[in-house]
């Protein structure tokens, strides 16, 4: 893969060497997949970076969807940007879920009801004890906040225990991923709050383990920001579908770059921007 001046790295991929790093609800992809079809591009590539196990597969970190629907249309290749796991660009940050339609008591009695899960309460609980593990921090609308807490100190079996944890409220409740953790606030905006599960911070490292042994994160549990991201990329599906090699497909999507370059249709927003057109 060559990079091109400072620009993020694009390289097209074979698609079943891209690896989801979450649960992942294939029906959302349909809608995509026809507005792709439609539109004949794919406008913003998926993030992944490369396994560090020489088995030359790719997680995706963002583009769950876009990476779906192109397999729903049996699309050999995609066009991805690709990061390094160490890169100084990528970092990784929990979400938090607001849970709302269900029942606040019900939902801590699930929890409490898990195996491995232990609900202790913030007022109960100075310091994490020995031997045990957060999980996560339940917010409950009435202002308590509850410790979930697990004795399993190994990641795998800790991941698949939070698994279980937001299975709980999966299927019975809708969910929402926000950075906001005032519950005034979001009571505000969910009538029918249940609460805000504030989830653990995990390495890059550490999902890339998971990822590698066969398992998966909790929908919506990982932020993965990389700067720079290349957007509005509107790669032309056909280049993608042609029967060409995937080395002549990487040397077209360079050529591409370069034209468009060359046209100066580029441009860099290093300030924080808003799309509205997403």
């Amino acid at each position: 893969m060559t990079r091109l001046r400072d620009l993020p790295l694009l390289a097209i991929l074979p698609l079943g060497k891209l690896v989801l790093h979450e649960f992942h609800d294939a029906q959302r992809s349909l809608p995509i997949s026809r507005a792709i079809e439609q539109s004949g591009i794919l406008r913003n590539p998926p993030i992944v970076v490369p396994f560090q196990d020489g088995s030359g597969r790719y997680m995706v970190l963002d583009g769950a969807n876009r990476t779906t629907a192109l397999q729903h249309l049996n699309v050999p290749h995609i066009v991805a940007q690709v990061v390094a796991p160490d890169d100084d660009g990528l970092q990784l940050t929990p979400w938090n879920h607001v849970i709302w339609g269900m029942p606040s008591d019900a939902l801590l009695e699930a929890f409490a009801a898990l195996p491995h899960v232990e609900l202790v309460s913030a007022s109960r609980m100075d310091d994490l004890p020995q031997g045990r593990r957060r999980l996560g921090v339940f917010l409950h609308p009435d202002g308590a906040v509850y410790h979930l807490l697990t004795p399993h100190q190994r990641l795998i079996p800790f991941v698949q225990v939070l698994n279980n944890v937001v299975d709980v409220y999966k299927l019975r409740a809708s969910l929402d991923r926000t950075q906001v953790t005032d519950v005034e606030t979001l009571r505000a905006l969910y009538p029918a709050l249940s609460g805000v599960l504030m989830l653990p911070h995990f390495r890059i490292d550490e999902v890339l383990q998971v990822v590698a042994e066969g398992h998966l994160m909790p929908p919506g549990s990982t932020r993965f920001v990389v700067s720079p991201r290349a957007l509005h990329l509107n790669y032309p599906l056909e280049r993608l579908r042609s029967p060409e090699s995937l080395r002549e497909k990487n040397a077209d999507l360079q050529e591409w770059v370069k034209e468009r370059l060359a046209r100066k249709a580029v441009r860099y927003y290093a300030e924080a921007t808003y799309l509205f057109d997403e």
